[in-house]
């Protein structure tokens, strides 16, 4: 707990997402400029609304690659060095979808940005349209020292929305095999983005690290899920086409902190 309230400044964060438009390399990208308006835009909203960190994720590069191209690494750099300029002291991370941790690292590295999600840390995941995904905790966090990125925390998913377990087990075994394995903070999600975790496997999850929302939060379920873990990652609930929505976040922050 002391690493996430020395990143978040509290010990019970709220991160709020930045979903990118598609990137350079999409048929559909409005260009890195336009992206980069869009990121800044929305990281004032956050800021005005009282979160504590935000994450920036190519949310809209669809379809998603498993592994970045370099491309993609390239135009996640120049937005993430540019959303922690105008960030001030707020905590900044990233996630390049749809898995690939290294160059999620990179990034954070380069642009000095605070934390990473990854979204199959220790757990092994399959889903029907890519396959089993690639897991490699211990050379993740050999990676991060090599870069000199060991400052970077890793939020990890366990027991990840959308895939399904090669291997079932309880999601306190997958808690402690991700605290075993450097995890910074674990994240439980419910089966699909907007959906909430159940109040059974927040507490199952607490095996000796932060345990955070990361999905389906909204103001409300706020109050009760938030009695039962560390904090939260915030996306559907606030946005609005895929922007940060003034109004909704407002009456979130209100639900959680009774303002």
């Amino acid at each position: 707990m002391d690493k996430i309230q020395a990143c978040f400044g509290r010990a019970h964060p709220i991160i709020g997402m930045i979903h990118l438009p598609p990137l350079p390399g999409y048929v559909d990208s409005p260009g890195i400029e336009q992206v980069i308006r869009q990121a800044v835009a929305d990281l004032h909203t956050l800021q005005a609304g009282g979160v504590d960190g935000v994450l920036v994720e190519n949310e809209y590069d669809r379809p998603h690659r498993i592994k970045a191209n370099a491309e993609t690494t390239a135009a996640m750099t120049r937005i993430t060095r540019e959303i922690v300029r105008e960030s001030g002291n707020m905590a900044v991370g990233g996630e390049i979808l749809l898995h690939d941790p290294e160059a999620s690292l990179a990034v954070a590295a380069t642009t000095g940005a605070d934390f990473i999600r990854v979204d199959y840390f220790v757990d092994r995941m399959t889903r029907p349209e890519y396959g089993e995904f690639d897991i490699d905790p211990d050379g993740l966090l050999r990676y991060r020292s090599s870069i000199g990125a060991d400052d970077v925390l890793i939020l990890a998913d366990i027991q990840v929305k959308y895939a399904e377990m090669v291997e079932p087990r309880p999601i306190r075994a997958s808690a402690e095999l991700a605290r075993e394995k450097g995890a910074d903070a674990v994240i439980v999600t419910g089966d699909a983005s907007g959906n909430p975790p159940s109040i059974g496997d927040l507490q199952q999850a607490a095996a000796g690290l932060p345990v955070l929302i990361g999905s389906g939060l909204d103001a409300t379920n706020a109050k009760g899920l938030l009695a039962e873990c560390d904090g939260a990652i915030v996306g559907t609930s606030i946005m609005s086409n895929g922007r940060v929505d003034a109004i909704a976040l407002a009456q979130l922050m209100s639900a959680i902190r009774g303002t």
